[in-house]
């Protein structure tokens, strides 16, 4: 008991410490089984190789890819976690996004986004929440933005009103649900009543003990409607960050609720490492200001219902000369 306290304190004394301008944190990749083969579902696309020069460094540059019109991210291929299997092109794609810093500024057009590892509050659990948010669509989003609010804060699940309680049963599990109930009794309530009362934090977990209904309450706490304070002045918006496994991101937020991500990934990447595959995981990652203090975003399910093409990917990659099977939702429907 004495252990898990500790530890549970341990993660306060994290959160509390971890201030927006503390937070400064590069930008990589999640998956170390990242390359791609040439199995993967091939595109038409022409050559834009010479718009764009070699930037190793994610220095300040212009978009050399203006006028060029990007695919759509959600016609390739995904694993049943929803990772993303890159082939060569230029893709984009809009996402549902969620606001995971409570008291800090929405994204703004003097805003720079860059990627960066999730972190927050009680991880694993928001971890869940965007992942499987994935599998519903159909879900409210300011249902699960409130979940991820009562989370973050580290609310009482008891006090959540019955649809964000309803949103949770459909996205965590019930061992999950039971540590947010209160787990072994006393123990989240303690640690909950060491989490400071100041700040938006402390407000929205007084917001939810007595039961505001109103999302538009939690809102003016969470998100400040002011503009963010820009320390980085020779960050652009338009920035391209090369990733480890050599494909480009950048992001552009247009509010804490919706975020474009554009992947570039140049021809002959693929062929580098062609027994495996080149993977990029949206949810395991997050958007966070590089030039500002504003919302750190986590990613959630696109914007738009795409019937989804999953690809099986075996931990150990099959012979080069076996292509492996891609399926749609529908069973009846099988690319090769």
């Amino acid at each position: 008991m004495a252990k898990f306290l500790l530890k549970s304190f341990s993660a306060l004394v994290f959160l509390v410490a971890c201030s927006p301008s503390s937070r400064n944190v590069a930008s990589h990749t999640h998956n170390s089984n990242s390359a791609v083969s040439n199995n993967s579902v091939s595109t038409t696309q022409p050559s834009i190789e010479a718009l764009l020069p070699v930037d190793t460094t994610g220095a300040d540059r212009k978009d050399s890819l203006l006028g060029t019109k990007p695919l759509s991210l959600m016609d390739l291929p995904q694993t049943e976690n929803g990772q993303i299997v890159l082939s060569d092109g230029f893709y984009e794609a809009e996402f549902k996004s969620y606001c995971l810093q409570p008291g800090t500024p929405s994204p703004s057009n003097r805003d720079a986004y860059r990627q960066g590892p999730l972190t927050s509050y009680r991880k694993d659990i928001v971890e869940t929440i965007l992942r499987n948010s994935l599998k519903k669509p159909e879900l409210e989003q300011r249902n699960i933005q409130l979940l991820l609010w009562s989370v973050v804060s580290g609310s009482d699940f008891r006090k959540l009103p019955w649809e964000v309680q309803g949103t949770a049963q459909q996205l965590l599990t019930r061992k999950q649900i039971f540590e947010l109930e209160g787990g072994v009794i006393g123990i989240v309530k303690t640690v909950s009543m060491a989490l400071p009362e100041s700040g938006a934090a402390g407000q929205m977990k007084q917001l939810f003990e007595t039961g505001t209904g109103s999302y538009e309450a939690y809102e003016r706490i969470a998100v400040l409607q002011q503009q963010s304070h820009i320390t980085h002045t020779e960050i652009k918006k338009d920035q391209w960050y090369k990733q480890p496994d050599g494909y480009w991101l950048r992001y552009f937020p247009s509010s804490y609720q919706h975020v474009k991500i554009q992947v570039y990934v140049p021809q002959g990447t693929l062929a580098k490492n062609s027994d495996s595959y080149l993977l990029f995981d949206p949810v395991t990652m997050m958007a966070i200001p590089a030039n500002s203090n504003s919302q750190r975003l986590g990613i959630g399910a696109p914007t738009i219902d795409v019937i989804r093409k999953i690809i099986l990917i075996q931990k150990i990659p099959p012979p080069p000369t076996k292509k492996p099977s891609v399926k749609t939702q529908n069973p009846k429907q099988v690319m090769n």
